[in-house]
């Protein structure tokens, strides 16, 4: 999963920036919008709501901006109505995609995201093409800075974690989504914060990315993650560390 937890680690940083300059709050506002409208507005039985609501609190979303988001999502307020789509493609190096969005025009979104792949090296793929590769899960990154294995493996396992892995400097851990904040509690309770903790789609399988690839996979992840209908990419591409050092540099300054 070292692929997964780099790529979180420049996802992480690119959305402070974005929220310097809104568009990451648009995006959050979409998402609670169609959290609210598909489950209703109660954070307390609606997952998807409790985590977007999350989310837009880590990035320091006002909470009018949450509130109104929400009163969209129940009819409150009036506002557009998103719709959800889900494309598979697959990028430079054989890398399979998974990509989700909010749209209020699924043809022109659809027709944008195979425009833009085709011009960043990649292509759509038919439906289900590469979904099957990723599964639902709790993902937690953790800086072995911040506590050793042992209590980390302790803290995450107790709660209920299916797996805790190493990469490099950082714990990975994942879970089912089911007990996700439980495992979110435990490590906090121990005074172990997260670097990333999120529910995501990790892959099952990775496809190892070198020389050129490197930079035009990652140019496309950014470009896709920039398009203001879509709301997450999950990829299965694998980088060494001596790969990703060639080209972080342009995607965290």
């Amino acid at each position: 999963m070292s692929g997964h937890s780099k790529w979180a680690k420049i996802k992480h940083k690119k959305g402070a920036e974005d929220a310097k300059r809104g568009t990451l709050f648009t995006k959050l506002s979409k998402e609670i919008t169609a959290a609210a409208k598909e489950k209703g507005g109660n954070q307390e039985t609606n997952f998807r709501l409790r985590a977007a609501v999350a989310r837009a609190r880590e990035y320091n979303m006002p909470q009018n901006n949450v509130e109104n988001a929400i009163k969209k999502g129940t009819g409150e307020i009036p506002g557009i109505v998103f719709e959800n789509v889900v494309f598979d493609a697959y990028g430079p190096g054989g890398v399979a995609l998974l990509i989700e969005g909010l749209t209020d025009n699924k043809n022109r979104t659809t027709a944008e995201i195979r425009n833009l792949l085709n011009k960043k090296g990649g292509s759509m793929a038919g439906g289900g093409a590469t979904a099957f590769l990723f599964s639902k899960k709790g993902y937690f990154a953790v800086d072995k800075t911040m506590a050793g294995e042992d209590a980390v493996m302790e803290a995450a396992l107790d709660a209920g974690a299916e797996d805790i892995k190493t990469d490099g400097d950082t714990f990975e851990i994942t879970c089912d989504p089911a007990v996700f904040e439980a495992v979110k509690k435990a490590l906090t309770s121990r005074k172990i914060t997260a670097a990333t903790a999120e529910v995501t789609m990790v892959p099952s399988s990775t496809v190892k990315v070198e020389g050129n690839d490197v930079k035009h996979i990652l140019d496309l992840m950014e470009a896709l993650g920039e398009h203001e209908d879509i709301q997450h990419v999950y990829a299965n591409f694998d980088i060494s560390d001596e790969e990703m050092a060639k080209v972080t540099a342009d995607h965290t300054d």
